[in-house]
C-alpha cells in the first residue's frame, strides 16, 4: 500500500525516473533565472549588464539572453540611457499572490475604508510602472458625484496627487529620466507643464508630507495623496483621496492632507517601513 501511494506521488509530481538533479538542463535554467531576478529586487537603484555577471558568476550572453526574456513577460524593465536594469511590475504581480501578508494593497484596503467614512471621498491607491501612474486598487465614495478610476488605468506622474507624491520621494537623476522621457503635457490650464516650477512643488510635497492635484488632470477635480514607504525608506506606493472640488474646498486641504499622511504612515508601519527624513 504504500509502494502505491509513493508511486502515485512520484507521477503527480514529475515525470517517471526523473531524479530533481542539481545539474539537470531545465533546473540549472530557472534556478540562474531566478537568482538573477532576486539580484535584481535586491538592487533598488538597478544593476548594469556587467556587474550582474560579475555578481551571479554567469556568462554575459547568457544574463542578457535572460533579463531579454524577462523584459518580454514585464518581470524587469531596462533604463535604455543608463544601461541598468530593475524589477518590472509583473514581479510585484506575482510576489503579491504568493503571500497576502506582504501584499500592501491588501494591508492598505481597511486603512483605504476607514478614510473614505471619515472624510466621505474616494480612495486610490497606486504604484509608478514606466514613468506612469497605475491605479490597483479603490474604495468609491457613497456620494453621487465621486471620483471613479479603472483599475490597471494609467495617470499622467506630472498631473495626479499620486504621481507628485511618488515624484518627491525619488532621486534628482530618476526624476529628470521621468521627464525627458515622458514629458510634461498639458492637461488643464493648471497642469504644471515647467519643470522648474515643478520641482518646486516636489519640495512643498516633502516639507508636507503630501501632494496636491488642484484641477491639474481634469477640471473640477481635486486630490491629495501621500506616499507608502517600505523597510529601507523607499516610497512604493501612494494613496490619494479625491473629489470634485465643490466638495474638496481650500478650507478642506489642510485637514485631508494631515488625514492622508496619517493613513499613509499607519499603512507604512504595518508594513514595517518607515517615512524619510
Amino acid at each position: 500500500m504504500t509502494s502505491t501511494v509513493t508511486n502515485i506521488t512520484r507521477k503527480r509530481g514529475r515525470p517517471p525516473g526523473s531524479k530533481n538533479r542539481p545539474g539537470d538542463g531545465k533546473n540549472q535554467s530557472l534556478t540562474r533565472a531566478l537568482t538573477l531576478l532576486e539580484r535584481l529586487a535586491e538592487s533598488p537603484k538597478g544593476l548594469h549588464l556587467t556587474d550582474l555577471s560579475y555578481q551571479l558568476g554567469m556568462p554575459a550572453a547568457t544574463v542578457h539572453r535572460l533579463l531579454n526574456t524577462f523584459e518580454e513577460m514585464n518581470f524587469v524593465e531596462q533604463d535604455a540611457e543608463q544601461g541598468l536594469w530593475f524589477v518590472g511590475l509583473k514581479a510585484f504581480t506575482v510576489g503579491n499572490a504568493f503571500l497576502n501578508r506582504r501584499d500592501f494593497a491588501a494591508i492598505a484596503r481597511p486603512h483605504m475604508e476607514t478614510l473614505v467614512e471619515q472624510c466621505g471621498e474616494t480612495v486610490n491607491l497606486g504604484v509608478i510602472d514606466d514613468g506612469e501612474v497605475v491605479f490597483i486598487s479603490q474604495v468609491e465614495s457613497r456620494e453621487v458625484m465621486r471620483m471613479i478610476v479603472r483599475l490597471g488605468s494609467r495617470s499622467p506622474i506630472h498631473a495626479s496627487g499620486v504621481g507628485k507624491a511618488m515624484l518627491a520621494n525619488m532621486s534628482e537623476q530618476r526624476i529628470a529620466r521621468i521627464l525627458e522621457r515622458r514629458g510634461l503635457a498639458r492637461f488643464t490650464e493648471k497642469t504644471i507643464d515647467n519643470p522648474a516650477l515643478l520641482r518646486d512643488e516636489l519640495e512643498q510635497v516633502r516639507q508636507r508630507g503630501y501632494a496636491l492635484d488642484d484641477e491639474e488632470h481634469a477640471v473640477g477635480l481635486r486630490c491629495v495623496a501621500s506616499a507608502i514607504f517600505d523597510e529601507n525608506g523607499q516610497a512604493l506606493a501612494a494613496i490619494s483621496l479625491s473629489g470634485p472640488k465643490a466638495r474638496i474646498v481650500d478650507a478642506r486641504l489642510g485637514e485631508l492632507g494631515y488625514s492622508i499622511r496619517q493613513t499613509a504612515d499607519e499603512i507604512t508601519r504595518e508594513l514595517g517601513g518607515y517615512r524619510p527624513g
